[in-house]
């Protein structure tokens, strides 16, 4: 399994704005979501991210570069995945539980929790409203477009907004997580890992391959 760190990012704020972080993140090192899992989706958009803290947030930013680019939903909760997305699945302990964090192009939010892809529940739209992102791709809408697109994303989490959980500050811990980049609904559809994923067919939903994350 796979291990990154992130380091904590230190402002005179404890909710800096995200074009501060932005910055920030542009300096430290990139992970490859490039994990091709599964035959008969062999397309590889070129995709990385960069993670790090603050003292009351997890901050990402993904790097993404592909041929086809679509942001049709605007509403948080909506099925984000079928758009140009990119995802995020943590478990802050060991109790089963984890988080899964999607974002399509435009920044629009899926989130749920729970053990299982059967038993995961969509969060509240008040814990939605508390994640930051900002992507350079605008928050209109987007029909698909055929061509290389490149855009980015940067999101900040609050730790709030694991409503299963407690932490005051992340300084010290270590989560399990993967990150991911899909597309069920583009002309090409992908599905693109971090860490290793070794099933029959495309699912995110498993948390016994996550990868792990080391706050500094």
């Amino acid at each position: 399994m796979k291990t990154t760190e992130a380091v904590l990012l230190e402002f005179g704020s404890a909710y800096p704005d995200l074009d501060s972080i932005s910055e920030k993140l542009d300096t430290l090192t990139r992970n490859s979501v490039g994990c091709i899992n599964w035959p008969g989706f062999g397309y590889r958009p070129d995709v990385e991210f960069a993670i790090a803290h603050t003292a009351r947030e997890i901050v990402l930013k993904y790097y993404v570069s592909e041929d086809y680019f679509k942001a049709e939903k605007t509403t948080d909760n909506d099925e984000v995945y079928e758009d140009s997305c990119v995802e995020f699945f943590v478990s802050p302990a060991d109790d089963g539980i984890y988080y899964n964090f999607e974002f399509n192009g435009i920044g629009t939010c899926l989130m749920g929790s729970g053990k299982s892809r059967e038993t995961n529940m969509r969060a509240d739209a008040s814990v939605i409203s508390g994640i930051r992102r900002r992507s350079s791709a605008g928050t209109k809408a987007v029909k698909e477009i055929k061509g290389r697109f490149s855009w980015d994303i940067v999101i900040a989490i609050p730790l709030s907004s694991f409503t299963h959980h407690k932490a005051e500050s992340s300084r010290g811990l270590t989560f399990k997580a993967n990150f991911y980049k899909c597309g069920d609904s583009l002309t090409v559809p992908h599905y693109l890992s971090w860490n290793p994923i070794h099933t029959a067919n495309p699912d995110f939903h498993r948390p016994e391959y996550f990868g792990t994350i080391k706050f500094l």
